[in-house]
């Protein structure tokens, strides 16, 4: 049985590690309520253009913007977005297991596939793994603002109008509630159709002052909510995850002193009983 110096110093080094993980549940707490504000004040919007889009998708318009053309998929852009920090449970995992599904189907269909990685999570992981890596992000902080992503989404875009990819994916986590994420995976480009019924017969789009001017730029504005909104769900989701971890953590680091406690009574009653019997054996000696 280790000594009771032994075990004070380690009932104190979980005690400390306590304390930090405390500190980081209550930091997390207060940085997840701000991001879940964050998060759904830009959902209507960005599913409002998508079910947009949708509807557009699906009309017979004269004029087809060709982020709505399908065509055969011989090259895939995969845009995945992680977090810039660790200490956050399985939501990272979550999403590479999605990311590496999809990749391993792909690959069974001898697509190639270009990666674009935003969080650092993201860029360490596939610098271990290898892949085609054409564009990266990092350091977003816990405020995220669309001109840091303008970059990524632009490599992909071009990409896309290009022809160098025919489909254009992302990988991301979406917020269920404090202690559900779940990772996803969905078509960005092209658009796919919205169906709904009640609008087959009878409707349509006017478009001022014409449809490939304006298709163009709102469809550049799909692509940066669609990203953009997922950036800000997966801080939410990081948040949200890290302090289910943190306290989790803390539950266990007292499950460990309250057992360390128990073994330190054990450990001094032990040498109590050994000196007394020292002294007894010693005076029915004299």
């Amino acid at each position: 049985m280790p000594g009771s110096k032994e075990i004070r110093t380690k009932i104190k080094s979980v005690k400390n590690t306590q304390k930090i993980t405390r500190a980081m549940e209550k930091v997390a707490m207060s940085k997840m309520r701000k991001a879940q504000d964050r998060m759904a004040q830009a959902r209507p919007y960005a599913e409002k253009i998508r079910r947009t889009l949708g509807h557009i998708a699906q009309a017979n318009a004269e004029y087809v913007h060709p982020f709505m053309v399908e065509r055969p998929a011989k090259r895939v852009g995969l845009i995945i977005v992680t977090s810039d920090r660790g200490l956050a449970g399985g939501l990272n995992v979550n999403t590479f297991r999605v990311a590496l599904k999809a990749l391993r189907e792909y690959k069974e269909k001898n697509v190639e596939v270009e990666l674009a990685l935003i969080g650092n999570k993201a860029v360490s992981y596939f610098k271990r793994l290898g892949g085609n890596v054409t564009a990266t992000q990092t350091h977003l902080g816990d405020r995220p603002h669309l001109d840091q992503l303008l970059g990524v989404i632009k490599v992909m875009t071009d990409a896309y109008r290009e022809g160098r990819i025919d489909r254009l994916m992302l990988v991301s986590s979406t917020f269920v509630n404090t202690m559900t994420q779940r990772p996803q995976l969905r078509q960005l480009l092209p658009v796919e159709p919205v169906k709904d019924e009640k609008l087959l017969a009878h409707w349509d789009y006017i478009y001022e002052p014409s449809p490939a001017g304006l298709l163009d730029f709102v469809l550049q504005r799909y692509i940066e909510s669609q990203v953009y909104q997922a950036v800000i769900e997966n801080a939410a989701c990081e948040q949200s995850a890290r302090m289910v971890a943190m306290k989790s953590a803390t539950d266990n680091a007292g499950k460990i002193i309250t057992n360390l406690q128990l073994v330190y009574n054990k450990a001094r009653q032990a040498a109590i009983t050994k000196e007394i019997s020292e002294i007894v054996g010693g005076a029915a000696a004299v």
